[in-house]
């Protein structure tokens, strides 16, 4: 250890009590973190680029300060798709403080990193009360029938007024309009259940009408137009 002179010259005086790190929450107990080791959580949070173009939600699980599950979630940029790949990849075995100083190629993901990682070294996670935190796997909760994440895609203009995209519930066919041209509902595809009819082995049309489905008042509907074309 170097010391500056200035230092060498100062008499030592007693730094008095110490109590050490502050307890936080881990899975039902309160735990004073001294090393990375002493770290466990499961939690959630978002990353967005430079640019702004895009997002990144990213779910940690996290045993004993070593990253035991991650799911990684991308929207509004394709070249985050990729990115998430590779992240997928890195991030399973890794400490957090590895994670934190890897380089997740995209900007969102690592911002979303740096997230989770404050989260989580001050006992912010969605774990902190729950005894031995949550089961490795729970991260596929978050996501939809199917595997799909959960996506609302709306657009709107002042001309021509709203169209619904995408909902939880999945790919919007087609909107219900009332006599004044308002939405009273909607009817949509989940395209990971069609999937899921299709690899069970029923042809695409039946699997399309299995999977589909309407919310709100449809059947009073006097106009049903389709929002990616009307």
């Amino acid at each position: 250890m170097i010391y500056t002179k200035e230092v060498e010259l100062m008499c030592p005086v007693a730094q008095g009590v110490s109590h050490g790190a502050a307890p936080i929450p881990e899975e039902a107990k309160w735990v004073k973190a001294k090393e990375v080791g002493d770290i466990n959580g499961f939690t959630h949070g978002i990353g967005w680029c430079a640019p702004q173009q895009g997002a990144c939600k990213l779910t940690l699980n996290v045993k004993n300060g070593i990253i035991q599950e991650a799911l990684v979630e991308t929207i509004g940029c394709s070249g985050m798709t990729h990115s998430a790949a590779m992240a997928a990849e890195i991030l399973p075995g890794r400490t957090i403080l590895e994670a934190l100083n890897t380089d997740l190629v995209c900007d969102a993901i690592n911002t979303a990193m740096r997230e989770l990682f404050l989260q989580i070294a001050y006992g912010r996670s969605q774990s902190a009360f729950s005894e031995d935190g949550l089961a490795i796997g729970a991260g596929l909760e978050d996501l939809g029938k199917g595997l799909r994440s959960q996506i609302g895609t709306m657009y709107s203009t002042l001309e021509k007024g709203p169209r619904y995209l995408e909902m939880a519930e999945g790919y919007v066919t087609g909107i219900a309009l009332d006599e004044e041209g308002m939405i009273i509902g909607y009817k949509f595809v989940n395209f990971g259940k069609m999937a899921d009819f299709i690899k069970k082995g029923d042809d695409p049309n039946t699997a399309w009408e299995k999977a589909s489905g309407q919310y709100g008042r449809v059947a009073d509907a006097v106009r049903i137009i389709d929002p990616r074309k009307e």
